[in-house]
């Protein structure tokens, strides 16, 4: 009989650091639940670092007291004043004129001061470091938003006059909303089969991704869309889209009256756009690099090989964006490097590549010093928390990425939500925009935690040290003219940052400042009202100008800005040639394709 050797001190001790290490994380995991996503830690170090500075700051103390009682006269004066005809409210939630009479302009007065005085006192400033100051202005907004008299039964008069004029019925309704919405939370199973989940209200490839199309590539990420020419003459340039994989690509062919797709379809242009493969566990390793390789570039070379032309206009949304402009960059470099391509080259950049007209980048960061909100949800322990939650799963959800960008507009997309549809029994609006939203993505472990710590924490693309391809990128190196569009009220790239594009690049820039936000700003047909852009150009050697300054003189035009994309690619593309159908041989199946069709339950 063998004898088995008695463990080592080093084998025990390896032993128990393995399971200390699982104990902690089943902590930091229940923590993290606790607290919906985030890092506790990151949540006590920031409020820690304010709290701090506060407590030894007795004259900031005494100014913030001085500030209440000033507030709390001024709110009573409010309260005191009845309300006139001519008495305007930037405040969307209390516009009703209801809200100026007694005693609801009382309350809203004195939320109002409470807002504030919170929102000033939130504001530390001496000594704070920026991103806790942040996160403390952030989630001091998120509690008072969350307190405003317009989320509350009794003290919104516009629930109660509604409930007074329908009998109670707005608010049985209301009841019957919440019941049902509390059911499908209470009954949710992230493993339910695609087959058996509710279908959307919009379907993909009836009602939403009609253009007509063919899938001309696939591979084990993208499949890649070509759309049918409308018109007898083309341009002779085609055009790739290169959606975010965050997002299903159908964001850009909507509604046939809202699809960007076809709009540059019927304008003369040959689209071709890449549809992302929605992943699952089995795709955890995926990198950024693969989605590089083998989403855009690939990408590029399938539609050189199906259309034949040897140059190609680009146009990235988002973080589709972003990865446009690393491989632009990546291919200005080749193209001037005198030597041979390295094995790292040649095994992930295509020999056959067309050559780049222009780089059309929408609501794309390329420098993420400044992401707005959402570098509330980047440090290294936000991070850490995160990655656990991933390789648990394989994945980052699309219901956790959902929820990330509720947060950001919580106001709207959270209370007033809940407001309109609970207290006041209003059923969520029905739009295609609306039906593509709960249409999510996932995302693979590997190559969202390397997307988050390189670009978002480090902001090594800005800073030259991003690698590809085993080099480094540098955006300076792109060599085709660009369009860089920007959205006013983007909580999701905002457009100063977006703006820095002027600092890292070398070439034609023409800037496009557009109204509205992320997605509704980017969705914003020839005929919807109230859309209005501005836009100027920069060449070389014009020296920088400051975003403000830029925006106080740069000509406003109403409308829609895919009228100036449309010109800009026009203006940048040869003689329009005979349109030709796209040949049975190349066809693999219908657009809208199979990738997109892909949902899950979580």
């Amino acid at each position: 009989m063998t004898k088995r050797s008695a463990p080592t001190a080093a084998t025990r001790q390896d032993d128990q650091l393995a399971a200390a290490q699982a104990l902690d994380e089943s902590v930091r995991a229940q923590w993290a639940r606790t607290c919906g996503g985030l890092s506790p830690i990151a949540l006590a170090l920031a409020h820690t670092d304010w709290a701090m500075h506060m407590l030894s700051s007795p004259g900031r103390q005494a100014m913030l007291a001085q500030r209440a009682l000033d507030l709390g006269q001024q709110a009573w004066a409010s309260a005191m004043s009845p309300a006139t005809s001519e008495t305007t409210e930037k405040d969307a939630r209390f516009s009703n004129p209801a809200w100026g009479q007694w005693p609801y302009n009382a309350i809203t007065a004195g939320y109002k001061a409470m807002d504030t005085w919170f929102r000033e006192a939130a504001q530390q400033g001496n000594g704070v470091s920026a991103h806790h100051q942040h996160m403390v202005n952030f989630f001091t907004g998120q509690t008072l938003d969350a307190l405003s008299p317009s989320n509350w039964l009794w003290t919104n008069p516009e629930v109660l006059q509604t409930a007074q004029e329908t009998g109670g019925q707005s608010l049985r309704d209301g009841w019957e909303f919440f019941l049902q919405d509390m059911q499908e939370q209470l009954t949710a199973n992230p493993d339910t089969p695609a087959d058996a989940l509710e279908p959307l209200e919009y379907q993909v490839g009836k009602d939403v991704a009609v253009t007509p199309g063919k899938v001309v590539f696939r591979n084990h990420l993208i499949e890649l869309i070509q759309y049918s020419p409308s018109t007898d003459k083309v341009q002779p340039e085609p055009i790739l889209i290169v959606p975010s994989c965050i997002m299903k690509y159908y964001i850009l062919d909507l509604s046939p009256h809202n699809s960007m797709v076809k709009y540059l379809v019927d304008q003369g242009h040959t689209v071709f756009i890449i549809s992302w493969r929605n992943p699952d566990a089995s795709d955890r390793d995926l990198k950024m690099q693969d989605y590089l390789s083998s989403g855009v570039l690939a990408a590029m070379a399938a539609a050189k090989t199906a259309s034949g032309a040897p140059r190609l206009h680009t146009v990235g949304y988002c973080l589709g964006g972003t990865f446009l402009a690393i491989v632009a960059a990546t291919l200005g470099r080749l193209a001037r490097k005198p030597t041979e391509r390295t094995a790292k080259e040649q095994a992930l950049i295509p020999a056959d590549l067309p050559e780049l007209a222009s780089v059309v980048l929408l609501a794309a960061q390329t420098d993420f010093a400044e992401p707005g909100d959402l570098g509330v949800f980047i440090d290294d322990a936000q991070l850490a928390t995160l990655r656990q939650s991933m390789n648990e799963r394989g994945y980052l959800s699309g219901k956790q990425m959902g929820g990330s960008f509720v947060y950001l507009a919580s106001r709207g997309l959270l209370w007033g939500r809940n407001t309109r549809r609970y207290l006041m029994g209003e059923d969520d609006p029905s739009f295609d925009l609306m039906s593509w939203n709960a249409d999510t993505t996932r995302l693979p472990a590997r190559m969202h935690a390397e997307y988050l710590n390189a670009l978002f924490l480090n902001n090594a693309l800005s800073a030259g040290q991003y690698r590809f391809a085993g080099t480094t990128v540098a955006l300076m190196d792109i060599n085709a003219p660009m369009m860089v569009v920007a959205t006013t009220r983007d909580h999701v790239s905002p457009w100063k940052s977006v703006y820095k594009i002027h600092l890292q690049t070398d070439t034609h820039v023409s800037f496009v400042l557009a109204e509205g936000g992320h997605n509704a700003g980017i969705v914003s047909e020839p005929g919807r009202p109230r859309r209005s852009y501005q836009i100027d150009s920069v060449e070389d050697n014009m020296g920088w100008t400051d975003p403000d300054d830029w925006k106080a003189q740069a000509p406003t035009t109403q409308g829609s800005w895919w009228e100036a994309m449309h010109a800009w690619l026009t203006a940048r593309s040869g003689q329009p040639i005979a349109a030709r159908p796209i040949p049975k041989a190349q066809a693999l199946c219908d657009a809208p394709g199979t990738y997109v069709m892909t949902r899950y339950a979580d």
